[in-house]
């Protein structure tokens, strides 16, 4: 291969490398960021929640690590050795060498436990271990669904908050211009195209905060999605849809065993019923089976070391069984005993706290979901009053004062009323996780 075809060929490898790299990065990213794609984007790839997906197969691991307890245990052993000095002993006051210079042994040995407590809580617990982690997984779900819904409605309010003042800034400028031809006309003085200049000045400067705030809040939600910080995240979203979202059934009760952290107290109930079940059984004898062959070989040469076996095997039993240890099984038991009414009190404490949790988020959602109707209402007649006076004022019969006082009225009840929408979706969101019925 020549040089020019060497250059050639490494031309396309790098461009292939890189458009590779190129394709990776767009998988990565998302073409519509709807609230559903955004939510399943950091389901897959938030890290947190990737973590939690680790430390359930991390337990599921150590479940089969404690359970392998249980299995045969085989273990093989080999050594060789020479005597400078051969060991001696004495029989009938005649003392007697009892080995030859050299020797080498093999072992195989093999344990099996028949009963052991350890093994025993590893075999009885290895489903409530599963379980406590895949319930962490969940809850870590929830809270990645959550933050996720409530940075999305927030980026999406700005951006809202922002057209809004787009609008009320095209209003201003065409205020603005009316003012100054009046003004020029001789029908009206200085005065009121400076104001003029006054309310769409003060306007720009809003929107300028709310540019960089948008900045803030879309770092913000890229952080909870595990979205890269330099990807471009376009947000989509359905007014009318988002409108009917806002209804939720009131008259929901709360079933303790919706919620993912309750039955993980549960779990925890039964594990520490099993630990207590694990001291009791500190009485009870260890008892496991074991069985060695051995090979030996002894030669007073070298070469010759590995032509004469004398072999030995034996099997047994072999039971364990503490007997005084002080009275320390006894405060143990007393102990884990303790330690599952604590649970008990857990269990208590959490639905305490479920129903003041509802509770709160039911009174905000109602207030929340009553201020967004009145502010409609408000945006409707605010709307209706601009424009009347508007005409008005271009008539000559209201001052200039009259119609900046109307306009702000306008600007006013539209941030209200969208900054109502996303409270009541954000308050909605608290409500269904105090119920346990957060969708992901």
């Amino acid at each position: 291969m020549n040089v020019s075809s060497r250059v050639v060929l490494a031309t396309l490898v790098c461009a292939g490398s890189a458009a590779g790299q190129q394709s990776a990065a767009e998988d990565s990213l998302l073409r519509e960021g709807t609230l559903r794609n955004c939510v399943q984007y950091a389901l897959t790839h938030q890290p947190s929640l990737q973590q939690s997906l680790l430390d359930e197969e991390i337990a599921d691991h150590l479940i089969k690590s404690k359970l392998a307890d249980w299995f045969p245990q085989v273990n093989l052993s080999l050594s060789a050795q020479h005597f400078y000095q051969l060991p001696v002993t004495v029989a009938g006051g005649t003392p007697v060498t009892v080995s030859l210079a050299n020797s080498s042994t093999g072992t195989l040995s093999v344990t099996q436990t028949l009963f052991n407590r350890d093994v025993l809580l590893a075999s009885s617990t290895a489903g409530d271990v599963r379980e406590q982690s895949r319930h962490k997984t969940e809850v870590a779900t929830i809270d990645v669904v959550i933050n996720v819904s409530k940075a999305f409605y927030a980026a999406l309010l700005t951006r809202q908050q922002i057209r809004v003042l787009d609008d009320d800034i095209v209003r201003l400028e065409q205020s603005l211009k009316d003012a100054f031809a009046q003004y020029r006309g001789g029908i009206v003085d200085k005065t009121d195209y400076k104001r003029a200049t006054v309310s769409l000045n003060n306007a720009k400067a809003q929107r300028k905060q709310g540019e960089e705030l948008l900045k803030a809040r879309d770092a913000f939600l890229k952080q909870q999605m595990g979205y890269p910080p330099e990807g471009p995240l376009e947000l989509a979203y359905d007014s009318t849809q988002m409108e009917s979202e806002t209804f939720i059934d009131t008259t929901q009760a709360v079933r303790y065993e919706n919620r993912v952290e309750y039955q993980l107290l549960e779990v925890d109930r039964r594990l520490a019923e099993a630990n207590l079940d694990y001291n009791s059984w500190s009485f009870i004898p260890s008892l496991s089976a074991f069985g060695d062959y051995s090979m030996n070989y002894q030669s007073p040469d070298i070469p010759a070391l590995y032509r004469v076996n004398f072999p030995s095997s034996f099997i047994g039993l072999q039971l364990s069984f503490p007997v005084f240890q002080g009275g320390k099984r006894i405060q143990e038991i007393k102990q884990a005993g303790l330690e599952v009414r604590r649970t008990e009190y857990d269990l208590a404490l959490f639905r305490n706290a479920v129903n003041a949790q509802y509770a709160q988020a039911m009174a905000d959602y109602r207030s929340n979901l009553n201020t967004y109707d009145v502010l409609k209402t408000n945006l409707e007649l605010a709307d209706d009053v601009y424009r009347t006076i508007q005409l008005q004022y271009r008539a000559g019969t209201k001052t200039y004062l009259e119609l900046i006082s109307a306009e702000t009225d306008l600007r006013t009840a539209e941030l209200n009323r969208t900054d109502a929408l996303y409270q009541v979706l954000s308050s909605k969101l608290d409500v269904q996780k105090a119920l346990g019925t957060i969708q992901y």
